[in-house]
């Protein structure tokens, strides 16, 4: 008998009857959550915070934090890193390990960045030994996150709800008042430039929305007791942490927080996501905030963060254990992008200056651009393969995308998609740039320059019907839509 004769008769006629594996055992939903310390122990390491520069210390701990879910047929892991980025051959590295050790296959494993600019780099296997010690300290450590959370299965149930923060979300492109913008690197005017400033006589509208919504998994186990919970919001990151100190952000902060809103034990494992926020991030732009201590902007995000998720929580009124699950992950291949001649003749010519006094006169970041769009022309390859991932939790969803998602993609997924709750993680199983939409494209501005963002303008279209289209199948199959 299958899962959907078994629905349909309790159903109709309030029959209970207990769900069956393939094994002809009783499906009994279980979910583990472990959090792994994959903080810096030799420096210095690199950290990217606005600049370049050493860490010497660690603010506040990093962590790979792990949910693994098992429904008797399938077994899946979701883990967020406290990372910039990570590539996927590194990440793919971590999940074979966990393979092995678990018998997940690793195309049900999606890791996720929190993108925290105060991080060290993720993949240096050359450089300084800080920087070389610190990748095989973050592949181990991955791994050992999934082992643990697959070790802790217990008899669990989920809960699925969301609760708006739209003050702390701010779109950092903007259309400027009338001779207010400047060249952009190429030589040519933007419609609209990122994070311009707050002064009102530059700043005329934002050139997006934001997606306010904060969104929570939740997972107790048989007792009610809480077990793990995954959050989802779309904001780039905080930073305004101490200079030479790495720090996971206000991911992390939210992260620490969150057992005391529930009330839960020392075991209980928090994580906090990132949306699709490239164009989202903290600025109040219009706004005089007055100046922070190190850090404290990072917890009052990250304080209003665990208080809108515990509305969430308290909205929830029913956690289920009759969940099934499904996953279904895609490699895509995309274009990249190939310089116009004319830009192409502009950066040679930008390359060639020999002159301080003509580099000096060049728009802001010239040169760097000019490398990239060289870069671009000289790339060999001329596809690039992606991995989206879409998953099933009951009637609940998830995506994966491995580039910075601009907004507009996350809202329009979350608006088609054939289930109630779909909650988009930016960052997944890799990290590729920038992903605009068309339209912002159109308009011009960082996230959409050659060199921010590689692959072709009508990636994010690709990746949307292919996302939405694996949603369907696991909406209509429950599985993994084959």
């Amino acid at each position: 008998m299958t899962r959907s004769t078994i629905s349909l008769l309790v159903l109709l006629f309030g029959i209970a009857i207990p769900l069956m594996n393939s094994a002809g055992m009783a499906a009994e939903f279980r979910a583990g959550a472990s959090a792994v310390d994959v903080s810096p122990q030799q420096f210095p390491v690199s950290l990217r915070s606005g600049k370049a520069m050493d860490a010497s210390a660690v603010h506040d701990p990093l962590h790979a934090r792990a949910i693994v879910l098992d429904d008797g047929e399938m077994t899946l892991a979701i883990v967020v890193l406290d990372a910039l980025g990570a590539p996927p051959e590194m990440l793919d590295e971590a999940k074979q390990i966990a393979a092995e050790k678990t018998g997940i296959p690793v195309e049900r494993m999606l890791i996720s960045s929190t993108h925290s600019h105060s991080t060290p780099p993720s993949n240096r296997t050359e450089g300084s030994p800080g920087d070389v010690a610190y990748r095989e300290l973050l592949v181990n450590g991955l791994a050992q996150s999934i082992i643990e959370a697959y070790e802790k299965r217990e008899l669990a149930s989920v809960g699925v709800a969301s609760h708006d923060l739209p003050e702390e979300v701010f779109n950092r492109r903007w259309h400027l008042k009338p001779g207010k913008m400047p060249a952009n690197p190429f030589g040519k005017m933007d419609i609209v430039k990122m994070n311009p400033g707050t002064s009102p006589d530059v700043l005329d509208r934002p050139a997006g929305p934001i997606d306010p919504e904060l969104m929570i998994l939740s997972i107790q186990n048989n007792k009610r007791k809480p077990i793990g919970l995954l959050a989802n919001y779309a904001l780039h990151y905080v930073g305004g942490v101490k200079e030479k100190h790495a720090s996971s952000d206000y991911f992390g902060e939210f992260s620490r927080l969150m057992p005391s809103r529930l009330r839960a034990s020392p075991e209980f494992v928090a994580m906090m996501s990132n949306g699709a926020s490239g164009d989202i991030n903290n600025i109040a732009f219009l706004v005089n905030r007055p100046p922070r201590e190190p850090f404290e902007q990072i917890q009052i995000v990250a304080t209003k963060a665990a208080d809108t998720a515990y509305f969430a929580y308290k909205k929830i009124d029913f956690h289920d254990s009759n969940i099934t699950l499904g996953m279904i992950e895609r490699e895509i291949e995309l274009k990249y992008r190939r310089p116009s001649e004319d830009d192409l003749a502009y950066a040679q010519k930008i390359l060639a200056l020999t002159d301080p006094v003509d580099i000096s006169e060049l728009p802001k970041k010239a040169q760097d651009y000019a490398r990239k769009t060289i870069q671009a022309h000289e790339r060999e390859e001329e596809f690039l393969t992606v991995t989206i991932q879409a998953i099933r939790v009951g009637e609940f969803a998830i995506v994966g995308i491995p580039f910075e998602t601009l907004v507009e993609i996350g809202l329009e997924i979350k608006d088609r998609s054939p289930f109630s709750k779909t909650m988009v993680i930016g960052l997944a199983n890799g990290r590729h740039g920038y992903l605009p939409p068309p339209e912002q494209h159109r308009l011009g501005g960082y996230e959409t320059w050659l060199g921010t963002n590689v692959v072709q303008k009508d990636a994010s279209v690709i990746l949307t019907e292919n996302l939405l289209e694996m949603l369907t199948e696991l909406k209509t199959s429950g599985k993994d839509g084959r």
